[in-house]
Parts: structure tokens; C-alpha cells; sequence
């Protein structure tokens, strides 16, 4: 079952996520050759899905928030260390949104299974991906269109995205091989599980 209750180690672990989601945000910006028409190809995807795989939807999706939240009251987090409710209003402003269904959705897919296999691990991945990129390109594109009326289709938005759907595929790969033995090695040595909801 479902604890309600979060305990000690599940808010230091949701802490932990949103940190590293601010870190995530930055690591490239100081990199120009890993900039696409200025926006860094951040690693924030990567800890979104790993949040997921390895603390369940409930626990990830909860980190999500924290991290959007402490960002819009002032820390910079957000990429290129921007803060408060300006990254909400530009391009990118919708995959910070995203980051929440998708971590939930990836969590709650592995959730069926109380011992996943590798390709539940990658279908997770690929599950949270897609999700993050049909919000964050959506919203990119009324961005452009609605705010600043810019010539773009919605078709354009989707091949501007190339590069970082490809990069981002990657990392769903990589987690669905690196993420089973991470969680078991955090298992054996503290005992934490998931939050398994059947096994169906």
C-alpha cells in the first residue's frame, strides 16, 4: 500500500531530486557548443526520469513541484541560473511544467510491476520523454505564436526539437540499463522501495 505520510528520508530524497534538477538546468550553459539557438541541451530530462525510476510517481512528481516552485519564488535553477515567473512566459517555460506529468506517468508505469523488467524500465523512459516533449513543444509553440506572433508552424516546433528529442532518447536508453541496478543497490543497503501499487 500507499503510505500517505511522507517520512524523513522520502523529503530528503525529493530535496536531493529538485537540487539536482537545478544542476541539471545548468551544466551546459556555460558551454555555447552545447546550445541550440541558445538553449542548452540540459541534463534535466535525465534527472526528471531518474527521479521516476528510482523513487516512484508519488516521490518524483513531488520533487518536480519543489523544484518549479523554489524556482519561481527566486532561486536560479532554471536554465542559464534564470529564476521567478519570466522562464514560465518563454519558450522553454512549458518543459518546466512538464517535468511533473512526466515523472508521475514514468513512475506510475513502473509502479505496475513490483519487479520491472528492463524494457518496463526503458517503456518508462520512453513514456516520461514523450510526455515531456508533447508539453514542452506544444507550449513552445503558442509561445511564439500567441505572444510574439512569430512565423512558425507547429510542424517547425517539432523540427527545431530534433536534437534535444534525440539526446533525450539517449538518456532513456542509458536509465533503462543504468537505473535497475542503481535502485537495487539503494534497496539492498537501506531498505528504501518504491511505491508499488499492484502487480498487474
Amino acid at each position: 500500500m500507499i503510505q500517505n505520510k511522507l517520512r524523513v528520508n522520502d523529503m530528503a530524497l525529493i530535496g536531493m531530486f529538485a537540487a539536482l534538477m537545478g544542476v541539471g538546468a545548468n551544466i551546459t550553459s556555460m558551454a555555447p557548443f552545447l546550445q541550440v539557438a541558445g538553449i542548452p541541451l540540459s541534463m534535466q530530462p535525465f534527472f526528471c526520469l531518474l527521479a521516476a525510476l528510482l523513487l516512484g510517481s508519488r516521490r518524483a512528481s513531488i520533487a518536480m513541484i519543489v523544484y518549479a516552485l523554489v524556482g519561481l519564488i527566486g532561486a536560479p535553477v532554471f536554465a542559464q541560473f534564470s529564476a521567478g515567473f519570466a522562464p514560465f512566459a518563454g519558450k522553454s517555460g512549458g518543459f518546466i511544467l512538464s517535468y511533473i506529468p512526466a515523472a508521475f506517468a514514468a513512475g506510475w508505469y513502473l509502479e505496475r510491476k513490483a519487479q520491472p523488467s528492463r524494457l518496463r524500465f526503458l517503456i518508462a523512459s520512453l513514456l516520461g520523454t514523450a510526455i515531456m516533449y508533447l508539453v514542452g513543444t506544444t507550449y513552445m509553440y503558442l509561445a511564439l505564436k500567441i505572444w510574439i506572433d512569430a512565423p512558425i508552424s507547429y510542424g517547425t516546433a517539432w523540427i527545431f526539437m530534433f536534437w534535444f528529442i534525440v539526446k533525450d532518447m539517449a538518456f532513456a536508453i542509458v536509465l533503462a540499463f543504468i537505473a535497475p541496478s542503481i535502485y537495487r543497490s539503494i534497496h539492498k543497503a537501506t531498505g528504501f522501495s518504491r511505491n508499488h501499487i499492484s502487480s498487474t
